[in-house]
């Protein structure tokens, strides 16, 4: 929405510029972007005093956004201002070729439109007049800070610093040079230094308010806005809600509250706001006050989506008010698709999913490519006419352009084949997706020899009080759902190797494998380091429910001496059902699928370093058979809490109908036979029938 305003400015077209600004600004008052560039063009335009007041209005509106405070330096910094305008300084220049003033303000306005290199020439144009004026600093560290430069800026700013200490357009710049180079309490100490010096810069208070927060000074913050708030006129909206979050981070809720509920009542309807009013009116039963300022903001902004979604978030889901709530918000928006996105939802919610179907349709008139909506519409046909449904995805994937949304409709495709009999023609749907998927997924890691000549067991003594427990399941086994009744428990399960904060231990890293085959790293290391990192991880005490990526028989190196108190905990299903949930559905780890062949190959293997530890006992080891039970938490909290002793866990939940029944993979014994064919030797030894 602002490309027009900063393509003009790009090609000098200033008219156009401020037209494109002042319209948008006129649709969008409270748009402190659109206050920013109205501010550019106005400068550009020679309006210096009306530049100043767009900009004191964007701030004002976000009073910690520092790239609001860094284009206010550029109209005006402290009590100075350009006193021409780009034309009249051009006829300055040419009357005059050693107006210092005149060049200076010319590479200031070439800043100010973002023209890197013109700033640059003219301010070198001002050095020939005055070549150690501490002012060409000001040009000369903005293009190296824009210019992404921050040393030389900050080593070019400090020297004439020292030649000029009061001049307050050079501690401006100095500030922002020490916000890029993180240096905040520097860059709160340069713009206070201004402040006080010239009370008239007040408000850089805002933005020295959101850096004493970035160092965790969230009552000094809200404090240093007081003197703001003495003020009338300077008490806005923006103001009120930047030291109610500051008073919410310094858990000064009793503070918050009222300066949140001030700023959403006089206009501050942005979502953090709205959010942290929301948790604290739940927190303290206080839905009906948030219900009655809700309801006066909609009464004069009833098209702003966030206060419906706000309103609708203090009613239950799925409830009568929370049905009525949306459809309000659909009469009073019927084109608007986040009304009919939140009605969809509230219907479904509610168990109406003929009326929350028919919502989708509408949402389609809109967006035909709606991925919800599609969804729904799919599901729909899937269950009335699965038929329908596949060449009604098929009629969607050849429309569809990008990479993303083909993977969603081959795996919509392969269900819908799937509910319409089509066995043969599903496994091809997920395997051209597993096709697409291959470059973002992980490849399942190489196995060694399920059997090998291993270390006597260690013992276990009363003096080791910690029972660690190592979840693991293969791909298909839904031992996610084992790791959902663990949190929903307040089990210290760690699940942080599925995430960018893995640990970096052995347990972690495929090479282990080999390793400790082939004797590069012993067992004890292994156990040693997995120790050593559980402080990190939050775990003081030894005990931890570890969820790990992957499995190898040849960890027991490490396991049997060292660590003899622990237990592998299994998640287990039929294989032929994992393979085929694994194909349909992915698994928590993202493992690729190269061929059916492969992976078939790869899950018997694995699974044989389980039947291995099984009938061998080479590690306490237990099973949770999810077969039956796949989509019932409860009964899975059940099933987990009988195999670890009667402990009492929570049921998580309901995860949704996504996942096969159990035995389901009978369907395939045609089109995967060859695949089941490799699982059911290793399915017969963990307990299963052979067909």
């Amino acid at each position: 929405m602002y490309d027009p305003i900063l393509e003009a400015l790009r090609r000098g077209a200033t008219a156009d510029a401020l037209t494109a600004a002042e319209t948008l600004v006129a649709e969008r008052p409270a748009d402190a972007q659109a206050l920013r560039w109205l501010s550019a063009a106005q400068l550009q335009n020679g309006q210096a005093d009306a530049a100043l007041a767009s900009i004191d209005r964007a701030i004002a509106l976000s009073p910690e956004n520092a790239e609001l405070h860094l284009a206010r330096a550029g109209v005006l910094v402290g009590s100075r201002r350009p006193d021409e305008a780009q034309a009249a300084l051009d006829q300055a220049t040419v009357l005059d070729p050693n107006q210092f003033g005149a060049y200076l303000s010319q590479a200031q306005l070439a800043l100010a439109r973002g023209d890197l290199d013109e700033a640059e020439r003219v301010n070198r144009l001002a050095e020939r007049v005055a070549p150690n004026h501490p002012q060409l600093a000001v040009v000369e560290g903005m293009v190296a800070l824009q210019r992404g430069e921050a040393d030389t800026a900050l080593k070019r700013v400090s020297q004439a610093i020292e030649a000029a200490p009061d001049d307050a357009q050079l501690r401006y710049v100095l500030g922002f040079i020490y916000m890029a180079k993180g240096h905040l309490a520097f860059a709160e100490q340069a713009f206070r230094a201004i402040v006080e010096k010239n009370p008239a810069a007040s408000s850089l208070w805002g933005l020295i308010a959101d850096l004493l927060g970035r160092q965790g000074r969230f009552d000094e913050a809200a404090d240093a806005l007081g003197t703001l708030f003495a003020d009338p006129a300077r008490a806005t909206p923006g103001l009120k809600r930047l030291a109610g979050h500051l008073r919410l981070r310094a858990d000064q809720l009793e503070q918050a509250q009222p300066l949140l509920e001030d700023a959403v009542g006089q206009g501050a309807h942005d979502r953090a706001t709205l959010s942290a009013l929301l948790q604290l009116w739940h927190a303290q039963g206080q839905q009906e006050r948030g219900r009655a300022l809700l309801e006066a903001c909609l009464a004069l902004h009833p098209r702003t989506a966030d206060l419906w979604l706000a309103r609708l978030a203090l009613e239950d889901v799925g409830s009568e008010a929370a049905l009525a709530v949306a459809a309000r918000w659909v009469h009073v928006a019927p084109e608007s698709v986040p009304a009919l996105e939140a009605q969809m939802a509230a219907l479904a919610h509610a168990g109406r999913g003929e009326d929350a179907d028919a919502i989708a349709y509408r949402i389609l008139d809109f967006v035909p490519g709606h991925s919800d909506a599609q969804a729904r519409k799919v599901n729909a046909l899937v269950a009335r006419d699965p038929a329908a449904a596949v060449a009604h995805v098929e009629s969607l994937l050849q429309q569809a352009q990008q990479d993303e949304i083909r993977q969603t409709l081959l795996g919509w495709l392969a269900l819908a084949q799937d509910r319409a009999g089509l066995r043969a023609e599903a496994v091809r749907s997920w395997l051209k997706r597993a096709e697409g998927y291959l470059p973002n997924s992980l490849p399942p890691n190489p196995l060694s020899a399920s059997s090998q000549a291993w270390p006597e067991r260690g013992s276990i003594t009363p003096e080791t009080p910690s029972r660690p427990l190592l979840l693991w399941g293969a791909p298909g086994s839904g031992v996610e759902r084992m790791a959902a009744v663990f949190f929903a428990s307040g089990a210290p399960l760690r699940s942080d190797r599925f995430s960018e904060r893995a640990p970096g231990d052995g347990f972690q890293r495929y090479v282990t494998v080999q390793e400790l085959v082939n004797g590069v790293k012993k067992g004890d290391g292994l156990i040693a380091d997995w120790r050593a990192g559980l402080p990190s991880r939050g775990v003081h005490d030894g005990n931890v429910v570890d969820w790990l990526v992957w499995w190898d028989n040849a960890l027991l190196h490490g396991l049997r001496p060292r660590l003899p108190e622990g237990r592998l905990l299994v998640a287990l299903r039929d294989p032929r059902d994992m393979l085929l949930e694994w194909l349909a559905y992915g698994s928590p780890a993202m493992f690729a699928i190269s061929s059916i062949e492969a992976a078939a190959d790869w899950l018997a293997t694995v699974l044989d370093h389980v039947a291995t530890i099984l009938e061998q006992d080479l590690y306490p080891a237990t099973v949770v058979r999810l077969d039956g039970i796949e989509r019932s938490p409860s009964s899975i909290a059940e099933a987990l809490s009988q195999a670890l002793g009667g402990t009492r866990l929570a049921v998580p939940p309901e995860a949704g109908n996504e996942g096969f029944a159990a035995g389901h993979w009978r369907q395939y014994t045609d089109a995967l036979a060859v695949p089941f064919a490799v699982l059911t030797p290793v399915a017969v030894r963990l307990g299963y029938p052979a067909a």
